[in-house]
């Protein structure tokens, strides 16, 4: 099964030499071994937005360059509404991309890689998968 991982799991893995981390890094790397993890364009500006030096910012490019980005159809837009919807009428606030983020999952029925607390509040709500690194 694919998994659609999140920003957070990305930048931990690009970015930060934390061994506190060290547990997504292995879970990302073996989805990547298996040919599992998918990104959305999205998620790949994320991931690409706040390096000002721009060597980094190239070489992050090219390091994610090698994953196709998983098309979003329009029918996505209108799920990642219906979540915000669903979700604000609840009292639960959440970004456009976070949304977006579920719509997609959704449609491809995959559960989405994060460590962004958020959406185990979305997911009380609307009907995402997270993936759990433990199993």
């Amino acid at each position: 099964m694919k998994v659609l991982v999140d920003t957070p799991i990305w930048s931990y893995a690009l970015r930060s030499p934390n061994k506190e981390h060290q547990p997504e890094v292995n879970a990302l790397t073996f989805l990547i071994r298996n040919q599992r993890a998918i990104i959305i364009g999205p998620i790949r500006q994320e991931i690409l937005s706040g390096y000002s030096d721009l060597r980094k910012y190239r070489t992050v490019r090219e390091r994610i360059a090698y994953f196709e980005n998983t098309p979003i159809v329009d029918s996505d837009y209108e799920q990642a509404a219906e979540f915000s919807n669903q979700c604000r009428k609840k009292g639960i606030q959440g970004s456009h991309i976070d949304f977006l983020i579920c719509g997609v999952a959704y449609r491809l029925d995959v559960p989405i890689f994060t460590t962004d607390k958020d959406f185990l509040s979305y997911q009380k709500i609307i009907s995402i998968k997270l993936f759990n690194i433990t199993g």
